[in-house]
């Protein structure tokens, strides 16, 4: 019997969606208290899995450290976890009874969310904690080379979560992944809101839907080390971030521009750290490892050891390395450095000062329109400043390392496994995504003031009068009198007290 995958693919993601709509309705009844038990539940069901799952990931997409990947899984079922208690997502979730307003959280719906190769376990957990902490159903397309693991964590939460009171079909995913029917589940009308992680092929198809589109991409983003920093706690930072997971973290940095008159400081620490500075001949190479000659990346080049990646390439490192360097000069469509690398390697550029830098940086982050992340080693307040206002950037992390500052792990930022990649047009939002941005809120405001009754009586003449055009603009006049009125005397209010 032949099976067409693509129509079983595309029927499925029509019962997953219609199904997951008809189940959000129950849900969204759900008390935030009855939402949190059950992320609660799930939480802990992946918990006790978490070194199984990383383990399983990383033999399946033979890509990353299983070690780093068991740390993400519990970074959101541990951490996350904790930093959902308490939040308030849906029902009355703010308030003030001075003003008379009152916010209402309601989830959007039905979320369609695309799970990637890099993070498949962690991602996918997160996006199911902050879909049903926000009352929403979710539907996921797992990433066909992830989608053993995948499934399998999905498989446990949906078991504890329907244990716990989920109604079922809130959260599912498609057993046959195509294409064809990951584009009909993002473009059901049952859905109302598209996330893509780590999955750039499906960005066009998730904006083409019409829909809003969460984007959590990774960031070719830059690293800028400035003369006022601690040289060597910034390599320390930029070395342990680079690493982790071997460079697939999607906020990891992907190159480092540095002040020329600490250059050569800078250089010394890196190889005192384990960098290895490539010659020109080794880093063509290695180029020729990472992508084909139409741009598109290769297999098997992800997440792969910086030792691993230079014996491919035709040339031997020490064991102790670490990181793999290309010193370059220039951004460049055809330098393969200038693009993002997901594993240990690094482009090192050096500019004269923090403008020159300034400039680099910017660069690189519009290079491939992703402008996800930037980072800046400094104790120089003032360049902070400049480099905050001026960079096309998401998000901007200060003397930390990007993989653990950009997930909120060394920073205060929300943390998060899904990183919003919006300040390029790429997606609704640039924020480190949580459960607020699953939700709209409905705001609610008393009437606090009234017209008196000259004013009321000018509006209703307004409105009953059709006796001629001097008439209407004698009471046009009027009635906008009496709405000057009403906003002078909102303004009185608000005003400070000692300014009247």
């Amino acid at each position: 019997m032949i099976i067409d995958n693509d129509l079983l693919s595309i029927q499925q993601a029509r019962i997953l969606a219609e199904n997951a709509f008809e189940a959000q309705k129950t849900l969204a009844a759900f008390p935030q208290e009855k939402l949190d038990a059950i992320v609660e539940r799930v939480a802990e069901a992946v918990e006790e899995q978490a070194q199984a799952l990383a383990v399983m990931s990383v033999d399946e997409t033979d890509s990353g450290i299983w070690q780093d990947k068991c740390v993400k899984n519990r970074f959101v079922c541990e951490h996350v976890r904790n930093h959902l208690r308490g939040m308030r997502c849906v029902g009355v979730i703010g308030e003030d009874s001075q003003k008379r307003l009152m916010d209402i959280g309601v989830p959007v719906g039905v979320i369609a969310a695309a799970s990637p190769v890099t993070s498949p376990v962690s991602t996918t957990v997160y996006k199911t904690l902050i879909a049903i902490k926000s009352g929403n159903a979710i539907v996921f397309s797992p990433h066909p080379r992830a989608m053993k693991s995948i499934c399998r964590v999905l498989d446990i939460m949906i078991d504890a979560a329907q244990s716990a009171g989920l109604p079922e079909g809130c959260l599912s995913y498609l057993g046959t992944v195509t294409k064809s029917g990951t584009r009909e589940l993002m473009s059901h009308p049952a859905v109302s809101l598209v996330m893509v992680s780590g999955v750039p092929g499906m960005l066009r198809v998730a904006q083409g839907t019409g829909k809003p589109v969460i984007y959590g991409g990774t960031g070719n983003g830059p690293a800028f080390i400035e003369r006022s920093a601690d040289i060597k706690q910034a390599v320390k930072d930029i070395i342990s971030s680079k690493t982790f997971d071997n460079g697939m973290a999607p906020s990891a940095e992907q190159s480092i521009v540095v002040d020329s008159c600490i250059a050569d400081d800078v250089v010394r620490v890196l190889k005192d750290n384990g960098a290895y500075f490539m010659s020109e001949s080794e880093s063509l190479k290695l180029a020729d490892l990472f992508f084909s000659p139409d741009g598109l990346r290769k297999k098997g080049t992800v997440g792969v050891p910086a030792a691993t990646l230079a014996k491919r390439a035709g040339f031997e490192v020490p064991g102790s390395v670490k990181v793999l360097v290309a010193r370059r000069k220039y951004v460049s469509e055809t330098d393969p450095y200038s693009r993002e690398l997901l594993s240990p390697v690094l482009a090192l550029y050096v500019e004269a000062d923090w403008m020159h830098a300034c400039e680099k940086c910017i660069e690189l982050l519009l290079h491939e329109r992703n402008s996800h992340t930037l980072v800046i080693h400094s104790g120089d307040e003032e360049v902070i400043r400049q480099f905050a206002l001026k960079k096309p950037v998401g998000r901007l992390l200060v003397n930390t390392p990007a993989t653990f500052g950009g997930m909120g792990a060394t920073t205060n930022l929300f943390p998060s496994m899904t990183l919003g990649s919006g300040s390029a047009g790429r997606g609704i939002t640039s924020d480190n995504v949580s459960p607020k941005n699953l939700i709209y809120v409905r705001k609610v405001g008393y009437g606090v003031r009234k017209m008196d009754g000259a004013q009321c009586a000018a509006v209703n003449e307004e409105t009953a009068c059709h006796e001629g055009s001097a008439k209407m603009e004698d009471n046009d006049s009027r009635t906008l009198q009496a709405l000057q009125q009403i906003l002078k005397e909102a303004i009185d209010v608000m005003k400070d007290p000692a300014d009247r």
